[in-house]
């Protein structure tokens, strides 16, 4: 059993549809830390307006582009396949090189550190929609505006609330793994370094400064930011909107939102994620596209990985509910 499997106790007071005990009583994040996450948020775009001055009456050059797509999948797919899949639910095994590889590469995504991104994920599959849960669209209720507010909340007001999620008790077999306490603690240089990586290959590409600038805030800055809004509407989008075919556990809402399933390398079939969370796959019908799947199928046809959690048929017809329901805030499961 994994960690996000663990059972946990509903809280009795909680209907589902009420506004989560104690929803207004978090207290802000310090100063240091609030300013840091609003410039990571907010500089992204600003770049994007120096970008599109920049390109005003030449066009973007594809160099840029092709450098964005590039670095947005191996980062992108740091956090799926590393983060999310290996680390956080152990859907398969990897060689220790392969494993760390993809830690730092998920580390590059602006997202945090790998030991608080995974027990901050493990604790949301715990208390999913309920009180205890970081970022539930559901927070502050049902009611249009408590759903609004509660969809900020998910998307990325969470991130400036003082409220800290115990490695200690949600991540502790990270924090005796040294590979990745030593990736942890190199968060800030593997941010910084996936910024400069950009600016010195569009340099390198193009030899002149103008060309490094661009490649910064196209493959760097703007890269990031995309990557960082696609992650953040798995968290809120893909628990309020799209399609329920299968069964969670109580209180439980998240859906299957098929428009971002691309950009999120296969994350946004959440309901089926939530069905299965240790499952390698989260697109778990036929034509549901999980580029996160088919990689880790190419680890484990290379021999890299092992162990993997493919879907069980019979399983999966067991937990199908009769009819796909349409994500919408009830007044209670």
């Amino acid at each position: 059993m994994t960690f996000s499997e663990q059972p946990v106790k509903d809280r009795q007071d909680y209907d589902g549809a009420s506004p989560f005990p104690g929803a207004e009583e978090h207290l802000p994040v310090g100063g240091a830390q609030m300013a840091l996450t609003a410039a990571i948020a907010v500089l992204p775009f600003i770049a994007l307006g120096v970008a599109v001055f920049l390109a005003w009456g030449q066009g973007v050059v594809l160099t840029d582009l092709l450098l964005a797509a590039a670095f947005y999948a191996v980062t992108g797919l740091g956090v799926t396949v590393g983060f999310h899949r290996l680390l956080t639910h152990a859907s398969f095994a990897a060689r220790p090189w392969l494993r760390v590889s993809l830690a730092v590469a998920g580390s590059m995504s602006f997202q945090g550190n790998v030991i608080d991104w995974v027990a901050v994920h493990r604790r949301h599959h715990a208390f999913t929609d309920r009180p205890g849960d970081p970022h539930s669209p559901y927070r502050y209720g049902s009611s249009l505006r408590g759903q609004l507010r509660g969809l900020a909340h998910a998307h990325l007001g969470w991130l400036f609330t003082d409220d800290q999620t115990p490695a200690e008790r949600y991540a502790p077999d990270l924090l005796a793994d040294p590979a990745m306490t030593r990736v942890a603690r190199a968060f800030p240089a593997l941010c910084t370094l996936s910024l400069m990586l950009p600016f010195l290959a569009g340099w390198a590409i193009s030899g002149t400064l103008h060309g490094a600038l661009t490649a910064f805030l196209w493959a760097g800055l703007i890269r990031i930011a995309l990557l960082q809004h696609v992650t953040w509407s798995v968290n809120s989008l893909c628990h309020v909107i799209g399609s329920r075919p299968f069964k969670t556990r109580r209180h439980d809402r998240s859906t299957n939102l098929w428009p971002l399933a691309l950009l999120s390398f296969g994350e946004s079939w959440h309901n089926g994620h939530h069905s299965e969370p240790s499952c390698a796959r989260h697109g778990l019908d036929r034509g549901q596209i999980d580029a996160s799947a088919e990689v880790i199928r190419l680890f484990e046809r290379l021999g890299w990985a092992s162990n993997v959690h493919w879907p069980d048929h019979d399983r999966l017809q067991r937990r199908r509910t009769a009819q796909p329901s349409q994500a919408r805030a009830p007044a209670g499961d």
